[in-house]
């Protein structure tokens, strides 16, 4: 069964930096794309970073250049680090994974980010 976990979310001031993980239980190489997703108080969850299979990424403009996805297949765990953060980062993170054959898209169970101002 896949399961993902993510860490490492908490409370920060504007401007600090945080870095997120997504642990799967299965090897990154079940999936074709994984990616982070955030949902903030009242507004519809959001793509915020993406890394393909072969390890292309893309980003929505509200985070580049202050984002940066990766992964570690050897730990079948994927990153999110994010610099320069500010109040609207606020949100709660979540991870996915989408397999195309299958067509199903897998998520954790959220971490919480919060940024003071």
């Amino acid at each position: 069964q896949v399961q993902l976990v993510e860490s490492g979310g908490g409370l920060v001031q504007a401007g600090g930096s945080l870095r997120l993980s997504c642990a799967a239980s299965v090897s990154l190489f079940s999936f074709d794309d994984m990616g982070w997703y955030r949902q903030a108080p009242g507004k519809q969850r959001e793509l915020v970073a993406t890394i393909s299979y072969g390890g292309l990424t893309d980003y929505a403009d509200s985070v580049k250049g202050r984002f940066t996805i990766s992964r570690d297949n050897a730990k079948k765990t994927v990153y999110l680090q994010m610099n320069s953060l500010k109040p609207e980062d606020t949100a709660v993170y979540f991870c996915e994974a989408h397999n195309n054959v299958s067509s199903r898209d897998y998520w954790g169970q959220g971490t919480q980010v919060t940024v003071s101002s």
